[in-house]
């Protein structure tokens, strides 16, 4: 899912700067699997490299192809939930 799909689903379409915040700094205390979760262009957001590769790697090891260095095709694998329309 993205930032923005996920902002939507609280409640707030504009909010995705701040579940960025929550998933920064509940992920691990939560155990929330914020690697799942990119921007509106299909792409690993993190500019921090032990990050980035973090993300990425995980992504990976659940069978996520990435269609440039840092970018998924969304059309194939952005999770679109039952209980709204459309979160984009």
């Amino acid at each position: 899912m993205t930032y923005g799909q996920i902002a939507a689903l609280a409640g707030n379409r504009r909010a995705a700067r701040q579940v960025v915040r929550v998933l920064h700094s509940m992920s691990k205390k939560h155990k929330l699997p914020w690697h799942r979760v990119i921007n509106s262009k299909g792409e690993i957001g993190i500019k921090e490299d032990e990050l980035f590769f973090s993300q990425k790697s995980a992504l990976e090891s659940e069978g996520i192809e990435f269609n440039s260095e840092i970018a998924i095709n969304l059309d194939e694998y952005q999770h679109h939930p039952k209980n709204i329309a459309d979160t984009t």
